[in-house]
């Protein structure tokens, strides 16, 4: 939909942290570890699945849920919203690609679907188990895709706005923040607008909190002594 985007296509991961997370997922089994997943439901009713690597299901599921509780949603049983989302290998590639060369090539080498967006970019679906081939035979045709991976897509989204879309973003944040946290998946559409006035805000919050601990610094290096100051 125009002017809104899906919280899967916009959020990526960065950092060591989340390197980390996806090196316990390549060998859970060898640092004592096990993956759990959780379902529940957001702000408006909203579908999300978190998956986790843990070493401790008693408490990254204390964690979860405390999560949904503070930001307005519910986990519900197992089952309880999978079923709304599809595993299939999603490639993406930029504004200013060539659509039309690329879903030839793309369904020539076996790709369910070739999806464009509003902003022009495009994604190509393939089924988990052609996700290689496709990947390597579109690469070789000059279709590098600008991101390649196997992930849970929502057949349906459900679209937010105001309070809701907010919350929503926020219960999202949340759980991509715990350490155990590998995945997250919804069928949320938040518009633009929201994301990008929760984004200044943000941000604005971030800066006053620096400010305040700039000023704090500044306050408390007066009583210092001349000696630990220059330390």
């Amino acid at each position: 939909m125009a002017g809104h985007s899906k919280w899967a296509n916009i959020k990526r991961r960065e950092g060591a942290h989340a390197a980390m997370r996806w090196r316990h997922a390549a060998d859970p089994a060898g640092a004592g570890l096990e993956r759990v997943q959780y379902e529940g439901y957001g702000p408006g009713g909203a579908a999300i699945m978190v998956e986790c690597i843990t070493t401790d299901r008693k408490r990254v599921g204390a964690e979860v849920r405390r999560a949904f509780v503070q930001h307005g949603g519910q986990l519900g049983a197992d089952g309880s919203v999978s079923y709304l989302f599809n595993t299939v290998g999603l490639l993406t590639y930029p504004p200013g690609t060539d659509e039309e060369r690329l879903m030839q090539v793309a369904l020539e080498a076996g790709a369910e679907d070739v999806v464009p967006n509003a902003d022009t970019s495009v994604e190509v679906l393939a089924d988990p188990l052609e996700f290689a081939t496709v990947r390597a035979v579109l690469t070789h045709c000059g279709f590098a895709p600008a991101s390649a991976e196997v992930t849970r897509r929502a057949a349906t989204s459900l679209e937010l706005s105001g309070h809701d879309a907010e919350a929503m973003v926020q219960l999202l944040e949340a759980l991509e923040g715990l350490e155990d946290v590998r995945d997250v998946y919804s069928n949320v559409e938040i518009s633009e607008e929201v994301l990008a006035r929760y984004g200044n805000r943000a941000l604005a919050d971030l800066e006053e909190v620096s400010d305040t601990a700039s000023s704090t610094e500044r306050q408390t290096s007066r009583w210092l002594p001349h000696s630990i100051r220059r330390s």
